[in-house]
């Protein structure tokens, strides 16, 4: 089996500047005597999937090489096969560049600029998890733990990137304004922030206090899947995050139920007495 290529004279002259492999004639008088070069007829006893590809190749001097790479190898082998180096080495040079250029699995942007930000944010299809970190933001010494929870909220971070890739967006800020505070979002707006940072009044001093709210952190990125695109809720995922409507007065309706459940804001009091009790005894604050 196999098929009649017809094209203009142009691309066949100048293949047959190419020094032919003999295999073409051999195989035109041995199998098929009846076709010969003085018929019109050349019999060429390889594959054809890419021999449009090399007529292109002759007629432009150029080609755009397929994105696969053992497509990539097929059409190397047929440009050997016809003696036409300037093409071998375009394949050899797309195979190398595509062996040096492995893409990771995971990839976290650092942003630069505010306005970066607003852009991966709009443009992302995904839901985004932001954690803004910022050491030198104190005004205040830390107290003793506050190095060891913003640390621990670097590695959470870095967990449910590892975990959630192919689902969320998870971008760095290390030039905001707060100390440690994260930040998520859904469909382009922001649905919930959690800060994790508070000014605590020592005997003596003011201090900064970093807490590791770990389950608030989890639910917020739980929530935040639930705005993937295409939406596909998992019934008892909204079941488990959703908030109850029965907070709302009755003469509400759910427009401005929606406007005004926007945005969650959590953070430990922003300013206290300095004590060392766990995070569920602390109060928290939502607006």
């Amino acid at each position: 089996m196999g098929s009649m290529l017809i094209c203009c004279l142009p691309p066949a002259t100048r293949l047959v500047k190419w020094p032919l492999p003999a295999a073409w004639y051999l195989g035109a008088k041995s199998n098929c005597p009846g076709l010969s070069e003085s018929l019109g007829w050349i019999l060429i006893d390889r594959c054809g999937k890419h021999f449009g590809t090399i007529l292109n190749y002759l007629r432009d001097d150029t080609i755009i090489l397929p994105q696969n790479r053992q497509e990539i190898k097929e059409l190397m082998a047929e440009a050997k096969y016809y003696l036409i180096q300037g093409l071998v080495n375009m394949c050899q040079t797309a195979l190398q560049d595509k062996k040096d250029s492995y893409q990771p699995v995971c990839n976290i942007p650092i942003i630069t600029s505010l306005k970066e930000e607003e852009r991966l944010i709009e443009s992302s299809t995904k839901p985004v998890v932001k954690l803004l970190y910022n050491r030198s933001n104190n005004k205040y010494s830390y107290t003793s733990n506050s190095d060891d929870h913003l640390l621990k909220n670097i590695e959470l971070f870095d967990k449910l990137s590892l975990r959630f890739n192919g689902r969320v967006l998870f971008i760095k800020d290390v030039i905001g304004d707060e100390i440690c505070c994260w930040s998520f979002y859904g469909q382009g707006r922001k649905l919930a922030e959690v800060c994790c940072t508070s000014i605590v009044y020592a005997t003596e001093k003011k201090q900064t206090k970093v807490e590791f709210p770990e389950a608030r952190i989890y639910e917020e990125t739980l929530n935040v899947l639930l705005y993937e695109t295409p939406r596909v809720p998992d019934n008892s995922l909204l079941e488990a995050t959703s908030r109850s409507r029965s907070q709302a007065s009755p003469s509400e309706d759910e427009e401005t139920f929606e406007l005004r459940d926007r945005v969650r804001r959590i953070h430990v009091k922003r300013y206290s007495t300095y004590d060392d009790r766990q995070l569920g005894h602390q109060s928290t604050h939502r607006d």
